[in-house]
């Protein structure tokens, strides 16, 4: 079997690209899902405020400064191929020199606390970061990296739903979650919604669905036709941008599942404010 070895110097340095971009350039999706927004809101304040964030994108890339103040913890999802050998170092160490000197270099917020309930000492570099593997074929890495911001992590919420919920079960939860949200995110919002597998499944499924081009669909299309049914409705609540009022309270509702087990239906609702910072690379 031909191990392809990549340096841990290489993948130091996607990282730190991935994060200081990620926090400097806004996604086409979001871009254009922005503009979209202004042109469809008939109340002025919201046209406006959906300007600023237009304009505030912007400058953030022009001038490569973050584009908000809260620059995220860094969550990374990773498909490792099973062909390949990191040299020189670690792969977990690779990534979290990668995420140090973009909080450093780049000037990015270290928003990191070592210990989570009674020291809360900052670790001043943004580590360690949150890392999701997944091994699979080939001799490649492909690198998902998010900077998560805690105003909107912080409205986001989990719930072991029984079988006999079905979809309206789903459908409330997700809808309850986000009206206690309200402004409290800096919307108009991205949601991710996780369905299935077990308690801790369900919650890396809603990560992993805001990181979806929010411009694409569930490829099954019943959770299509139900990711569309959500947005609407979430956008009915005239939550509006910076929860002020208007049509744009969330610009993208994302879905993804997994298998369950017969006795449940894990839900998890995870929320992202407007930037839903990621950006990806293949090594």
């Amino acid at each position: 079997m031909n191990v392809r070895k990549i340096p841990a110097s290489q993948i130091t340095e996607a990282v730190k690209k991935l994060f200081m971009d990620c926090n400097y350039y806004i996604g086409d999706d979001i871009s254009q899902a922005l503009k979209d927004a202004r042109e469809n809101e008939d109340l002025q304040i919201a046209k406006d405020v959906l300007q600023q964030l237009i304009d505030n994108n912007s400058i953030a890339a022009n001038e490569r400064i973050p584009m908000c103040q809260d620059t995220g913890m860094a969550v990374l999802f990773v498909e490792y191929g099973d062909k390949v050998a990191v040299e020189d170092g670690s792969f977990k160490d690779a990534v979290e020199e990668g995420v140090r000197r973009a909080y450093i270099d780049g000037y990015l917020r270290k928003s990191v606390v070592s210990d989570p309930v009674f020291d809360r000492k900052n670790t001043k570099d943004n580590t360690p970061a949150i890392i999701h593997t997944e091994i699979t074929q080939g001799d490649k890495i492909h690198i998902t990296a998010g900077g998560k911001g805690f105003g909107s992590e912080n409205m986001s919420a989990i719930k072991m739903l029984t079988p006999s919920a079905g979809v309206e079960g789903v459908k409330k939860f997700v809808l309850d979650t986000v009206a206690h949200a309200g402004p409290n995110p800096c919307p108009p919002m991205v949601v991710g919604v996780g369905i299935g597998g077990t308690f801790e499944k369900a919650a890396q499924l809603a990560k992993r669905a805001t990181l979806r081009p929010i411009n694409t669909s569930n490829p099954d299309e019943r959770y299509a036709k139900l990711e569309n049914e959500l947005l609407e409705e979430i956008n009915k609540m005239n939550i509006g941008p910076a929860g002020l009022g208007g049509k744009t309270s969330a610009l993208g509702l994302n879905i993804e599942t997994y298998p369950t087990h017969i006795a449940g239906m894990p839900v998890a609702v995870n929320i992202c404010c407007h930037a839903c910072r990621h950006k990806e690379v293949t090594i």
